[in-house]
């Protein structure tokens, strides 16, 4: 008996219109955006938990890891996580807003640990 292969998973459909893309977005964030696009695209077309896991496992192994390493890994889920507020930033409130500069701020004070100890 041949191996089955498991069924081919059909992408999920982007969003209708322009939900991408902030209406009246000024030079710089209109281009942000539209070269985000493709990799927004790319994100939405993952699998629910996969980004929230691969995200704790970025977080575990910069903690895991001590030293330079560990805060370079620190510094790129911050980067990351940095761009994904800025795109999400106009149609946020306030208190979002806060919890994502927080968020930052934290993994930039966990990466300067990682340095320090």
């Amino acid at each position: 008996m041949p191996p089955r292969t498991p069924p081919k998973r059909s992408p999920r459909p982007l969003p209708k219109g322009e939900a991408m893309l902030t209406p009246g977005a000024s030079g710089m964030r209109k281009g942000i955006e539209e070269r985000s696009a493709v990799a927004m695209a790319f994100l939405y077309q993952l699998p629910r938990w996969a980004l929230p896991i691969g995200l704790a496992a970025l977080l575990i192994a910069g903690l895991a890891i001590s030293g330079v390493i560990g805060a370079v890994i620190i510094l790129v889920l911050t980067v990351f996580l940095g761009w994904l507020a800025y795109l999400s930033w106009p149609s946020i409130g306030a208190q979002a807003r806060v919890l994502r500069v927080a968020a930052a701020v934290v993994l930039i004070g966990l990466a300067v640990l990682q340095l320090v100890l």
